[in-house]
């Protein structure tokens, strides 16, 4: 036996803990246990600190001399309360934020009080959440983002659980057909136990604010911007409760609900049984439209293009990619299970890049007519892709909302067949970045720009369990409306 007999994944404080419970529990002293095992009690001693790790051998002596099982001892649960407040404080006394304090370790032995224990764990989760709050940087999010889309691409941005609770919120008010109305949702704030107050004085750094002391969710009369569903608000809202979301433990925990609940808003509007039923029948006559999709739930364009996305690839095995881009060629927004390389930083993060001027993103915005349906094959290193793509119109500028898959799977759409084609070689800088010679000879030398710096890539996230949320703003409100 090696030294390390014991699994990579027992954590030894834990242990050590289950240790000194059993042991105390049973009337048995170190000093007894350790003439039971052929051990020293100093040995023994720092195993039950978590200080040491045994060898199975000896965890087989101390399992035989307790009389229990050796699972007793690895099980990974703390043996009492007090014990997980104790394993608690350890952890955090071990990190790297607390040794940076220079402060003492205290012992959480039997003579420290409960009470002095509780506030110990107290403040050092306060301190972990401040720390946690002064790290969201842009790059804490970037990375966050990365991470979050990896994640959806490995489950092909299906989430059979969120499907599951929102056909359950819809059997729950009976609704057996086609879209969601506003009746619908009416009843399904009433059976979540909420109700719906529209207002013209919501705070400014909100979309919704619910006060969860007198079952209330308060809305704007005025949808929050042009393309927003005022429906896919109160569901996003309702979402959070339904799925059981508790405070953001980070940013990226924030980022995830975010996630979850534009799901679970867009399964209610479009449920998953007639969304798939419309959109096979669409398929078999190779006419996949995201249009169609749209106009036959009422919903946004973007909401039907991300809802594709949800159904193409676990349905109907279509790999696809969606993107929402600037006017100026910015992601903002961007989603692949295709392999479809999007430009990306060295966190891996793609918000913020510039996509390829051949892209049909970006190639729509120079078309006759923008806002009509376009269609685009575009050749790139990683393949040749069929784009659908709809300019929508927002108080920040226009925006490319585009669905893609790759060449074999476009005969399954409409304009799978249009001629439309562009080469793309990025991210090779000669494939439309770096300016042609003629006018490097021409401009080099004398152009001096003004560049307009977007200082809000420049400063960390706002601070709060929800960012860029101003609480006093929002306790103010609900003073007031309470």
């Amino acid at each position: 036996m090696s030294a390390s007999d014991i699994e990579p994944s027992v954590d030894l404080v834990t242990l050590g803990q289950r240790l000194r419970h059993l042991r105390k529990s049973r009337g048995i002293t170190l000093e007894q246990l350790s003439a039971s095992v052929g051990r020293a009690p100093s040995q023994l001693s720092l195993i039950e600190n978590g200080k040491r790790e045994p060898r199975l051998s000896v965890l087989q002596a101390i399992a035989a001399a307790l009389g229990v099982p050796m699972q007793d001892l690895l099980r990974p649960e703390a043996p009492s309360r007090r014990a997980g407040l104790e394993i608690e404080l350890a952890r955090f006394q071990q990190s790297p934020a607390y040794a940076a304090l220079g402060l003492p370790s205290v012992k959480a032995g039997r003579r420290l009080p409960a009470d002095a224990l509780e506030s110990l764990i107290g403040l050092h989760r306060e301190l972990g959440r401040v720390l946690t709050e002064q790290s969201a940087t842009p790059e804490v999010a970037r990375r966050a983002n990365a991470q979050l889309r990896a994640d959806m691409r490995q489950r092909d941005n299906y989430f059979a659980e969120i499907e599951a609770a929102a056909n359950k919120v819809l059997l729950s008010v009976r609704h057996t057909t086609g879209p969601l109305s506003q009746r619908g949702i009416l009843d399904i704030a009433a059976q979540i136990g909420f109700s719906l107050h529209y207002v013209n004085d919501l705070p400014a750094s909100t979309r919704s604010v619910t006060d969860l002391k007198n079952r209330r969710i308060y809305l704007p009369q005025v949808a929050s911007g042009k393309g927003h569903d005022p429906r896919a608000v109160v569901l996003q809202t309702l979402g959070h409760f339904v799925l059981g979301h508790a405070d953001p433990a980070g940013y990226g925990d924030f980022l995830r609900q975010r996630v979850e609940v534009n799901y679970f808003a867009a399964a209610l509007l479009m449920p998953e049984r007639f969304a798939v039923d419309f959109l096979a029948a669409a398929k078999a006559d190779r006419a996949l439209a995201i249009d169609d999709f749209r106009d036959a739930f009422g919903v946004s364009y973007e909401t039907a293009a991300h809802r594709f996305t949800n159904l193409a690839t676990h349905h109907f095995g279509i790999p696809v990619h969606f993107a929402r881009v600037h006017e100026t060629g910015i992601v903002y927004k961007a989603y692949e299970n295709d392999n479809v390389r999007f430009p990306a930083d060295v966190t891996g993060a793609i918000e913020g890049q510039p996509v390829c001027r051949k892209w049909a993103s970006r190639t729509v915005f120079e078309a006759e007519d923008p806002y009509s349906s376009f269609y685009q094959f575009t050749d790139t290193t990683a393949g040749t892709y069929w784009c659908t793509v709809h300019v929508e119109s927002t108080r920040a500028g226009e925006f490319s909302v585009t669905v893609g898959t790759p060449y074999e799977h476009a005969r399954w759409f409409r304009g799978g067949d249009v001629t439309g084609r562009t080469v793309s070689t990025c991210p090779d800088p000669d494939c439309c970045r770096r300016p042609p010679a003629r006018l490097v000879d021409s401009w080099s030398g004398n152009a001096w720009p003004s560049a307009r710096v977007h200082s809000h890539l420049l400063a960390a996230l706002p601070p709060g369990t929800f960012p860029g949320v101003d609480n006093r703003d929002v306790y103010d409100f609900l003073d007031r409306r309470a």
